[in-house]
């Protein structure tokens, strides 16, 4: 098994992901058992960037259904084509009630939501349910026959079981607590913000250009602003931006330019209160304790 851990997580480091030795041997599990995986964390983690990697290390399709409160299956698995159903009707004027209905709730009038279409690919997919802490329980609730038994029900058609069976991550900031029901159904990982060695990793990863030196300095310096009292923490897709925006300014090494660096924390300072917290002092005396 540890040699299936490792393989993955050569993949997803090829695919510029950088998986720490838990979430590699998670997903290994969801690929051998093809159980859903649940995927929580704070928002800016790279939950989301889980299944992309993972599409791409597969190069199959990626789905998404990004949930909301109000959610509901015509967004999420089906409608029917109302429009075309109309003319259908208008075109068959005459002909038995039976024979018209039997006609308009067939597959030529069935437009695919994400979950039914990722149950209908014919090579597996990843299929990303994004959020789902912020879709409301009900929803949860009929997720779960799409989750254990990878089939849903379209009362005009029946069962419909899946031709094959996607790769299903489902992510959480916790905004609020699941159902057991839900927990139940999935493998379960915790993903965290990096620490500096894995951050400088997927700077690497994505931005070359940024060399060893910066890129651990950039991890450093993003660690030490997290810990301090913030509105919103960056996440690692602001970490990357910054990285991208001091190699633009030609910035190889903190210490050169701090007048720079305070500048551009505009990069990963997203709020009024935040940034007004950061005087150049602040940002001078963090840079201090960069090597």
């Amino acid at each position: 098994m540890t040699a299936r851990r490792d393989h993955i997580a050569r993949r997803l480091a090829d695919a510029g992901y950088i998986a720490d030795d838990e979430l590699a041997m998670a997903l290994a599990l969801m690929e051998m058992l093809k159980r859903p995986l649940l995927i929580e964390g704070e928002a800016g983690v790279g939950k989301t960037e889980v299944a992309k990697a993972l599409a791409a290390i597969h190069a199959t399709k990626l789905i998404r259904l990004q949930c909301y409160e109000g959610l509901d299956q015509s967004a999420a698995l089906y409608e029917w084509n109302y429009q075309r159903q109309l003319l259908a009707i208008q075109a068959r004027q005459g002909t038995a009630a039976q024979e018209i209905e039997a006609a308009i709730f067939s597959e030529d009038y069935l437009l695919e939501r994400p979950l039914l279409a990722a149950i209908r690919q014919t090579e597996p997919a990843v299929l990303l349910i994004d959020e789902i802490d912020r879709a409301d329980e009900e929803f949860e609730a009929f997720l779960l026959e799409l989750l254990s038994d990878f089939q849903v029900s379209i009362p005009e058609l029946g069962t419909v079981q899946a031709t094959t069976i996607p790769m299903v991550v489902l992510t959480s900031n916790g905004t609020r607590e699941l159902s057991d029901a839900l927990r139940r159904r999935c493998l379960y990982h915790y993903l965290d913000y990096p620490d500096v060695d894995r951050e400088a990793r997927i700077i690497l990863a994505r931005l070359p250009d940024a060399g060893a030196g910066l890129a651990l300095q950039v991890a450093n310096m993003v660690a030490m602003i997290r810990r301090e009292d913030l509105t919103k923490v960056p996440g690692v897709a602001e970490t990357l931006d910054w990285a991208a925006a001091l190699i633009g300014l030609d910035v190889t090494n903190l210490h050169d330019d701090p007048a720079t660096v305070h500048a551009t924390l505009a990069c990963l300072l997203k709020t009024h209160e935040d940034r007004a917290r950061f005087a150049p002092e602040r940002t001078a005396r963090l840079l201090g304790k960069v090597a």
